[in-house]
């Protein structure tokens, strides 16, 4: 790329607030019958004229890729970094990808391209250490010890205490000294505002999920399950409830309830260009499955 990352950085941030301003006020992101129709996104002529162009080179490894490559994680020639929206996030996210897990196929890279300062991905089994952190950690995925996303702050709450009980538990120190130095140490924390640092997912098919979930560098964590909501993906897995969200989707899904029942602010649209890509992508796929147009299914990976 001919600019340097700040200044692409800097317009395509410009860009993305011009852009949603000039869309009209919904009265919701999330409408319940189609999820995508209501977005308050950039503008997507961008997307509309590299379609029509059909593929183009990526500009780090010259691969030859549609909108973007999957390898590099940026866009490709004929799709402007300057002219995709740049969403800000409120908190970092880390995606935990399975090996197995096809490039074309996965929307985690979805957030990479347009979140790229808060957003990480990672091929397993190479996973961060999140053990001295994991009281400002949680990873989403449903089952029995998942909470939901309002209950958050309560049990990072919990986990501080446990972890200064635990630190102070010495055998050796007076039980005085002992209770005098957690009380302490619980009061330096309550002056601490308990806040989620990063959030974790798990980008794979559900089938592949387990050899990941079991992971020991995950389990500990605080799990988190999100509300359900129906996917809009057009890769179905196969014996699957329509309830199996893609990555990108449940990304977009948590960061709307943390908004909501985290923050208590209104949400207003600040991260439906999330869905940039991929409400691009399901309209296209949508329109040639009305028309039967093989070519316009292939072109998009």
């Amino acid at each position: 790329m001919s600019l340097s990352p700040p200044i692409f950085l800097k317009e395509r941030e410009e860009n993305s607030s011009r852009l949603v301003e000039i869309q009209q006020p919904q009265t919701t992101s999330i409408a319940a019958e189609d999820p995508l129709q209501n977005l308050r996104l950039a503008s997507q002529e961008v997307l509309q004229k590299a379609q029509q162009s059909g593929r183009s080179k990526c500009l780090k490894c010259g691969g030859s890729r549609m909108f973007y490559c999957y390898t590099c994680y940026v866009p490709v020639e004929n799709v402007p970094m300057e002219q995709m929206p740049l969403v800000k996030l409120p908190l970092k996210i880390d995606i935990i990808k399975h090996p197995n897990e096809t490039d074309g196929k996965s929307t985690a890279i979805h957030a990479k391209l347009l979140a790229p300062e808060f957003v990480n991905i990672y091929t397993y089994p190479c996973i961060p250490e999140y053990e001295e952190e994991d009281h400002e950690v949680a990873l989403i995925f449903p089952g029995p010890k998942s909470v939901s996303i309002k209950d958050i702050s309560f049990h990072l709450q919990k986990r501080i205490q446990n972890n200064v009980r635990g630190k102070n538990d010495d055998p050796d120190k007076p039980s005085s000294k002992r209770k005098k130095t957690e009380e302490q140490d619980l009061n330096d924390n309550k002056c601490k505002e308990t806040t989620l640092k990063k959030i974790i997912f798990i980008d794979s098919t559900w089938n592949q999920t387990n050899k990941i979930f079991t992971d020991e560098r995950l389990q500990g964590l605080l799990q988190v399950e999100l509300k359900t909501r129906k996917t809009c993906f057009w890769r179905h897995q196969k014996g699957k409830p329509d309830t199996f969200l893609s990555t990108i989707e449940a990304i977009y899904y948590f960061l709307v309830d943390y908004h909501t029942d985290i923050l208590e602010e209104k949400y207003k649209g600040q991260y439906d260009n999330l869905l940039f890509f991929y409400s691009f992508m399901y309209q296209l796929i949508k329109n040639a499955k009305c028309s039967g147009d093989k070519e316009t299914r292939k072109i998009t990976h």
